[in-house]
């Protein structure tokens, strides 16, 4: 019996990954604006009520796009960070990052340019985007300050990936812009120990 159960969780993956690839390609096609939920769900050969099931709404769908590639991001963001050396600078070498992914990921770049009213993913619908870097980041830079109080981590999380956000949506040279995040989060973990 267990095998089943087993076996349905992991169609249920493999059906919730199906969905968020057909949504990838809708987006960077440039389609996601004219697409259905039932048309994304018809490519990844599952029922619309799974889709509503699964992600809710179309905008729930896109945001789990967006944080899967995100997280893809993170992870080489992490091991970025993990190299050790100064907090700031690794904050700044990881925003540098994050900015020429901006530019270079078709997702990322379609979210960032607002093609087809996917803005507010970073913009006006953002808070669970921003969660998720939030915590990451915060997490990392607890581990590599262990001095630093809980709230400044926080603070310094939250600034970094406001300036990131800002500077992907108005791009500047990424140099400059990681530069600019270091000085402040350089400032900002400071005045939190």
């Amino acid at each position: 019996m267990d095998t089943g159960s087993g076996q349905s969780r992991a169609e249920g993956a493999s059906a919730r990954e199906r969905l968020m690839d057909a949504a990838y390609a809708e987006v960077v096609s440039g389609g996601w604006a004219g697409r259905r939920m039932a048309d994304i769900a018809a490519v990844a050969q599952v029922s619309r009520q799974t889709l509503y099931n699964v992600f809710g709404s179309k905008e729930g769908l896109l945001q789990a796009v967006v944080v899967r590639e995100v997280n893809a991001l993170l992870d080489r963001v992490v091991r970025l960070l993990e190299e050790g050396g100064d907090p700031p600078h690794a904050v700044s070498r990881a925003t540098r990052l994050v900015l020429l992914s901006a530019r270079d990921n078709p997702l990322l770049r379609a979210v960032v340019t607002g093609d087809h009213g996917l803005l507010p993913v970073l913009t006006t619908r953002s808070e669970p985007l921003l969660e998720v870097l939030g915590e990451r980041i915060t997490a990392l830079l607890g581990r590599h300050d262990p001095g630093l109080a809980d709230s400044a981590a926080e603070a310094a999380a939250d600034v970094a990936l406001r300036l990131t956000v800002s500077y992907s949506l108005q791009p500047i040279d990424p140099d400059e812009a990681a530069r600019r995040v270091e000085t402040v989060v350089h400032g900002m973990l400071l005045v939190g120990r």
